[in-house]
């Protein structure tokens, strides 16, 4: 059984169980002070103990994504892909049908900054019934470290569109699901780190342009979304803000407003302070124009650390830029808290966006 299965945390934890209730059963047999007694006490002991801690490692890999397979845990996964130069072209590494349309495994190269990564996009029925129709779409963000396929498998992305196609609450759109984090293990923040990868380019400008050119996606700002949660809840604001050119709205699922420095990034601005200004969302509003961008913010009142910050950064919002929030009274910084803001997130932030219809000639 796979490393993420159901079935092997299912039997670990059947397991796990099994030696509680054999334990409790042979306990007074494993009574006095031989060595004997002593060591069947110390064996069921640990035996309990590693295979309650295997079902917990197994049930928050699972949940989490740290490691899609043995090999991966264990360090001795020596597969390779092929290198896909910037400015080669995408390259689709796999399709399947999903409800309400495809999803496309592919490598988005940045012709601009040389960097790639893996994303998963999301097209829809609409896309293959019209051929010659240009569409909306939306970039989608992972947190850090992140893996793509949590859009799908955790926050059911691609569903959540149909269903909101399908019922009338959005018009046809592409999502475009990544992580921010392009030069893992480095979480960059989506910054362009001075002599070094300039991420929030790539995601501004390398993203669209391919997609736009392989996908059929709308090219104007008013036919362009991004939507994140966590790390990606900050980038998606920030690439909005900042590139107002590019983007007219963004979601910001339980997202905060300036950059993180720890071990995981390193020195992200290499001395520079009027870099650093200018990854500071509330230093932005408050020193430069305000983007003409639409943006919604959701946290909780009781569990998200980012309460007062968000409160803080919608009454610093000013014309031409608009803020929404969305407000919980409880919830944690985690998939279920997103879960319960996306049914209204995700429409939102699809109604914010139009494409350009060519006139009848």
């Amino acid at each position: 059984m796979g490393l993420t299965s159901a079935g092997l945390t299912l039997t670990v934890a059947g397991l796990a169980l099994a030696a509680l209730v054999a334990t409790v059963w042979w306990w007074p047999r494993l009574g006095g002070a031989s060595r004997r007694a002593v060591t069947g006490r110390v064996g069921v002991l640990v035996a309990c103990q590693a295979l309650t801690l295997a079902a917990l490692g197994l049930a928050g890999n699972a949940y989490f994504g740290f490691y899609g397979s043995w090999s991966d845990l264990l360090g001795t996964d020596t597969s390779t892909a092929t290198i896909t130069l910037a400015g080669a072209g995408l390259q689709v590494l796999g399709t399947r049908d999903v409800l309400g349309g495809r999803i496309e495994q592919v490598i988005i190269p940045g012709a601009s900054t040389r960097l790639s990564e893996e994303a998963y996009v999301y097209l829809p029925s609409a896309y293959f019934r019209n051929p010659g129709r240009r569409f909306p779409a939306i970039l989608a963000m992972t947190g850090y470290p992140g893996d793509p396929r949590n859009l799908i498998t955790r926050m059911d992305l691609p569903g959540r569109m149909a269903r909101a196609i399908g019922q009338g609450q959005a018009e046809p759109a592409i999502l475009v699901m990544m992580r921010p984090s392009v030069v893992l293990p480095r979480d960059t923040e989506c910054v362009d780190v001075p002599h070094g990868p300039q991420v929030q380019e790539y995601f501004a400008r390398d993203v669209r342009q391919q997609v736009i050119d392989h996908f059929r996606a709308a090219p104007s700002r008013d036919s362009w979304g991004v939507l994140g949660g966590s790390t990606g809840g900050y980038c998606a604001l920030k690439l909005a803000m900042s590139h107002p050119e590019a983007f007219s709205a963004a979601v910001s699922l339980s997202g905060y407003y300036r950059t993180i420095i720890d071990g995981t990034t390193g020195d992200l601005f290499h001395g520079d302070g009027r870099l650093a200004e200018r990854e500071d969302l509330m230093w932005r509003l408050a020193h430069l124009p305000a983007p003409p961008v639409s943006v919604l913010v959701t946290t909780s009142r009781r569990g998200e650390a980012d309460y007062r910050a968000t409160r803080r950064f919608l009454a610093a919002v000013r014309p031409p830029m608009r803020a929404s929030s969305l407000i919980l009274p409880s919830g944690g910084h985690n998939f279920n808290t997103w879960n319960r803001e996306l049914p209204q997130a995700l429409p939102w932030l699809a109604q914010q966006l139009t494409v350009d219809r060519p006139s009848p000639t």
